[in-house]
């Protein structure tokens, strides 16, 4: 795959063999670059960022960026299964790739003016530079449009006050889209939906720095951290469209940022399933493979069963995406569906491997680890459901 392939999706018959074929460069390229170094890079919370320079090299850091910007100008779909492919092999592979090009890259593609896309997109879409999204604070989780980090104007400028965390790059994060506060007017009203701002932030600029790193329990190969900002000066030029539309662009980027979890659920699934199958066929119990009793072969019909309707849903909210239709229902289905998918998924296979399941000799201790992400992060399983209740009760 390069970054060129894009230029070809012409016609949507197509699209599978486009899809197919993608897959296929991108296992070839996890086997070589990513297998090999699951583990150190794991257990020593390494995020190894010269390989997103390589993925970059290979169109996987701009895939939805249009070919015009030095991305690979291609679809949901096909991002989806790049997504699946390396997060089959290491989902912390596939939550980086995922935050980079549906939350960073994605919200300047899509609210960007063009000045903006032009002077950003093409190093974000090469992956010489690597793209962070900051929404989340330590008191606002789900509780998003409270955000307490400000942005006050000042002549030409604003001035940036305010920690975010639980950040995908941010320490190493070479440009930020930070969404921060600048009407202080309803602080402690609940209507919060045009009181923020988005803004493009440039790692070096100062009052700007990369906080604490997270020491987590799964996803360890991606890095975690805060941004905080102290008296943090930019020109009103780096604003992201209109003043107090911060927040309703935010929501938008979430959509398709669900889409992104739904693909890394899915991949994390499916590499749990693979192992457990490949193992269930070879571990032998009284004399027979454990894959002949009813016990194992039940887990992996169900397992198998959950994987094809997380499948069917989550390349149905991409094919909605594409299309320019609306996907807030769907795409929230197909995360809540996937994430909670890996989550047993992966539970499954750690007690079909028995005790070599609770090892790290055996992978699936680390799917394990990795798929609980799935279920919190870009809205917990709970707000899923919210979402979905509203689209449905309207």
């Amino acid at each position: 795959m390069n970054t060129e392939i894009g230029e070809n999706q012409v016609s949507s018959s197509d699209r599978l063999a486009l899809a197919q074929l993608i897959m296929q460069s991108v296992r070839d390229l996890s086997e070589r670059l990513i297998r090999p170094n699951i583990r150190q890079w794991d257990e020593e919370q390494k995020f190894p960022a010269n390989l997103f320079r390589q993925l970059g090299e290979q169109g996987l850091m701009g895939m939805l960026v249009p070919v015009e910007y030095g991305g690979a100008g291609l679809g949901y779909p096909e991002y989806v299964a790049a997504i699946v492919e390396l997060s089959r092999v290491d989902g912390s592979i596939g939550l980086s790739m995922a935050a980079h090009n549906s939350l960073c890259t994605n919200h300047i593609l899509l609210f960007g003016s063009e000045q903006q896309k032009e002077a950003y997109l093409p190093r974000l879409a090469a992956g010489e530079w690597l793209g962070a999204w900051g929404l989340t604070e330590p008191n606002t989780g789900s509780d998003a449009g409270n955000m307490r980090t400000t942005a006050v104007r000042d002549g030409e400028d604003w001035v940036l006050n305010g920690a975010k965390n639980f950040i995908t790059h941010g320490i190493s994060g070479n440009v930020a889209v930070v969404i921060a506060r600048t009407d202080m007017s309803d602080h402690d009203t609940p209507n919060t939906a045009h009181n923020a701002t988005a803004f493009i932030v440039e790692r070096g600029t100062p009052g700007f720095s990369g906080g604490r790193k997270e020491d987590k329990l799964g996803m360890r190969a991606s890095e975690t951290a805060e941004m905080l900002f102290q008296d943090c000066r930019i020109p009103d030029s780096q604003r992201l469209g209109a003043v107090g539309d911060g927040f309703i662009q935010s929501l938008k980027v979430l959509d398709g940022g669900r889409i992104s979890i739904a693909a890394l659920s899915l991949g994390i699934a499916y590499g749990a399933y693979d192992a457990a199958l490949i193992y269930a066929k070879e571990r032998e119990q009284f004399g027979q493979p454990i894959a002949n009793f009813q016990g194992i072969s039940f887990k992996l019909a169900d397992m198998a069963t959950d994987i094809e309707a997380a499948k069917l849903l989550t390349y149905q909210a991409a094919e909605l995406k594409d299309a320019g239709k609306p996907v807030t229902k769907e795409s929230a289905m197909a995360k809540l569906f996937a994430s909670e998918t890996a989550v047993r998924v992966a539970n499954e296979a750690v007690q079909i491997f028995g005790g070599y399941g609770y090892t790290k000799d055996f992978p699936v201790e680390k799917f394990y680890r990795d798929a609980k992400l799935c279920t919190i992060g870009e809205g917990t399983s709970e707000i899923q459901k919210v979402v979905i209740s509203r689209q449905i009760l309207k």
